[in-house]
């Protein structure tokens, strides 16, 4: 267990419930998802396309549309719930307390500021001082993510730098004010495989490094199995809006105990010797509109499905160890 998880834990969000407004009906996107964040601990969170992974981060984050409307939960962070904050109240946590890495850099950024202007304007806002305090603060926040000649580099635009180098500017502006959360939200999506291993590497070593420290906590959203067990220290997997999983990473790549964590562990390359072995997931998420969901939202995919899996729902507050929302585990 990951030090820090016997004592308080820096994120802990509970029953968190949320539901998009369409023209075709209600989105019911989250369904009392659950789960902790311990301080200088790494959380993936895994999960197919449509599972809730990114709608979970801008819940915590203050980002949802105005279609979305947060019906239930709490998200207790540094004594405060983040879903009750008034949006001037979030405005001073976010970018300071909380932070978030985009998956895709170039819209994340600016296109017509270069992007030490970008970092500096998050340090002026959180971090206040002179002009000269701030450019030195820029640079080193460039240097600490491995930029070459940053002088040069925090002239440039966007547009004048690779995928790599914004992502690389992305976590550095995140990680200018020296927050307590970071939020990785598919950060290497669009890298090729070189580039994916040198942004995580940078990933891993700033916030092992500011933890150390008693700093930064970080939750990786991916849907890259092998990504989350190289560089997490615990994961929740999510399906169609459910935490169906909670486990130490070992633990959940050793024995996975719901259906769809071990149908999905089937499904990637890494698993197999052979791409003739793998085993897709049949069937598709459920409808997310429909009003009468079943408990469980596997139920209409799963080989093990009987009786008892439609009885009322499994509760699912966070817990330490491996927990699992099924009522027929593997």
């Amino acid at each position: 267990m990951k030090a820090g998880m016997n004592g308080q834990p820096l994120l802990s969000v509970t029953d968190l419930t949320v539901e998009f407004r369409t023209r075709s009906g209600r989105v019911h996107a989250l369904d009392r998802v659950s789960f902790d964040v311990a301080p200088g601990e790494i959380l993936g969170i895994v999960g197919e396309s449509g599972s809730g992974k990114s709608v979970t981060a801008f819940s915590l984050l203050g980002l949802l549309g105005t279609a979305a409307r947060v019906t239930a939960g709490t998200a207790m962070f540094g004594g405060r719930d983040l879903l009750r904050l008034a949006p001037r109240e979030m405005n001073e946590i976010r970018g300071r307390d909380l932070s978030i890495v985009f998956q895709n850099p170039r819209t994340a950024l600016n296109p017509i500021r270069a992007v030490g202007t970008q970092i500096a304007d998050v340090l002026a806002r959180h971090d206040p001082g002179s002009a000269g305090e701030i450019r030195a603060k820029v640079l080193a926040a460039l240097r600490q993510v491995r930029i070459a000649d940053p002088e040069r580099r925090s002239r440039a635009f966007p547009f004048e730098l690779s995928g790599g180098m914004c992502q690389r500017i992305g976590i550095a502006m995140a990680l200018a004010c020296s927050p307590k959360l970071l939020i990785a939200d598919e950060p290497t999506t669009g890298l090729d495989v070189t580039t994916q291993a040198v942004i995580m590497d940078l990933f891993r070593d700033q916030v092992r490094d500011r933890g150390g420290r008693g700093g930064v906590s970080a939750i990786l959203i991916t849907h890259d199995l092998a990504l989350a067990s190289a560089y997490c220290d615990r994961i929740v997997v999510m399906h169609a809006g459910h935490v169906v999983e909670t486990a130490p990473v070992a633990a959940l790549f050793d024995r996975p105990r719901h259906p769809y964590t071990a149908k999905l562990l089937r499904s990637v390359p890494s698993s197999v010797d052979s791409i003739d072995l793998l085993q897709p997931i049949d069937g598709a998420l459920p409808d997310l509109r429909r009003d009468d969901l079943p408990p469980c939202r596997f139920s209409e995919r799963c080989e093990r499905h009987q009786a008892i899996c439609d009885t009322e729902a499994l509760d699912q507050s966070p817990a330490a160890g491996h927990r699992v929302l099924c009522r027929l585990p593997l």
